[in-house]
């Protein structure tokens, strides 16, 4: 007698759970951010021009999609490492080619306006790329935030970020003046695909690098099963959901690349964040009567015209307040807009610390995950991908350093390595 083979069940999927209905609009924050921003935006205009009111304005619709679309590039890469969960890498690969398509056409057409000249981000391949992306990663595993992440949550209101963008600028302002301790480290010239194989070529080699990238995870994933991510409050409606959040993340991906190729339009130069935290923390230095003129980095080509010019002049502070901003319109929409108290002491001191470490990361690397990362694989330059393979290591190490500070990480579904 011949026995049926006793089949497996086929694994179920386990379904992403539902949304919960979004709290209702958070008013007084409301009223008061964008009193802000449009005080702020018509200061700018009517002081500095047109093109720094757009800077400002497109910050504020960054900020704004930063926070609905939960854009984000620390937990990206913890679930990765810890868990397989691709997810978040891939929304960052519909980001770096949506990015470099237009960044193609735009700067490969010389496409600029007010007579701006759009020219690609790169950056020396290095010690100090290697050593400051790694040490980048490691602070925002334990400030909770990346370089655009800090200024949405600070913006939304999280207290504890906002330890985290304190240590932030702490750490720049720090590499800057002691910028002659690694402003000489060892490094091969910038290295651009377009120099060698055109706009098209470099466009192509991009896309098809994302292409493996996105299968990589895919198969990882696959092997790891990780359990689905909770979800954050939202609108039932379509339309309601467009101001009230939350967007999915390819939604968001595709909104910020749009708005940093505008960056590049009026500005000629890519989106960027950690270069103004190290210009903040020198001007609040140099009020207290100190000189940071006199400082190495500010004596560099294009640091020392930025150094001296106004705070609201300056492109990257001001896509920076336009964050924050546009980050506290939404998420007093959103109905989520509230100071977090009581934060534990430990928890204090690894935010302080993860931006220190970050401030110190972003200045050595020449950028940040916006600067370093997204401008550097969007134009075309090795040092972005040197970045991000650092960051990777430099995020298995967070992960090992963040139950010393009593921050958990995600853990791997029941019964499943």
């Amino acid at each position: 007698m011949l026995l049926a083979p006793v089949l497996s069940p086929a694994p179920t999927r386990v379904p992403a759970p539902e949304a919960p209905e979004a709290p209702p609009v958070r008013r007084l924050p409301l009223a008061v951010s964008l009193l802000v921003a449009a005080g702020l935006d018509a200061y700018v205009f009517a002081a500095h021009g047109a093109k720094p009111g757009v800077l400002l304005l497109l910050g504020l619709g960054l900020g704004f999609a930063l926070f609905h679309s939960r854009f984000g590039f620390t937990s990206a890469w913890r679930q990765l490492i810890a868990v397989g969960n691709g997810a978040g890498l891939r929304a960052h690969a519909l980001l770096l080619g949506t990015t470099a398509s237009l960044f193609a056409l735009v700067i490969g057409t010389g496409t600029g306006l007010f007579g701006s000249v759009p020219a690609p981000s790169a950056g020396p391949v290095g010690v100090g790329l290697l050593v400051g992306s790694f040490l980048f990663a490691v602070g925002m595993q334990l400030g909770g935030a990346c370089a655009s992440g800090t200024l949405f949550a600070v913006g939304s209101g999280q207290t504890s970020i906002v330890l985290t963008l304190g240590g932030f600028i702490v750490g720049s302002t720090l590499a800057a003046w002691q910028f002659g301790l690694w402003g000489h480290l060892p490094a091969f010239d910038p290295y651009v695909l377009s120099d060698h194989i055109g706009w098209f070529g470099s466009w192509a080699v991009t896309i098809a690098a994302l292409a493996l990238v996105v299968a990589v995870s895919r198969v990882v994933q696959r092997r790891r099963t990780p359990p689905p991510t909770g979800a954050v409050p939202s609108a039932r409606r379509r339309l309601a959901r467009v101001l009230r959040g939350s967007w999915p993340l390819a939604v968001g991906a595709l909104v910020l690349a749009v708005l940093g190729a505008g960056v590049l339009l009026v500005s000629g130069g890519a989106w960027g964040i950690t270069s103004a935290f190290a210009l903040w923390g020198s001007d609040v230095v140099g009020a207290l009567g100190a000189h940071p003129a006199g400082w190495e980095f500010w004596r560099q080509p294009g640091n020392a015209a930025m150094l001296s010019g106004p705070v609201l002049a300056d492109k990257t502070s001001l896509t920076d307040l336009g964050i924050m901003i546009g980050a506290a319109v939404a998420a007093s929409l959103g109905g989520t807009w509230a100071l977090h108290r009581g934060i534990p002491a430990r928890t204090a001191v690894a935010a302080v610390l993860g931006g220190v470490l970050m401030g110190i990361g972003a200045r050595m690397a020449g950028g940040c995950n916006i600067g370093a990362y997204l401008a550097g694989i969007a134009s075309g330059s090795l040092h972005g991908w040197v970045w991000g393979a650092c960051a990777l290591l430099g995020t298995w190490a967070g992960l090992r350093v963040r139950p010393l500070f009593g921050l958990a990480n995600p853990r791997p579904a029941d019964g499943v390595c």
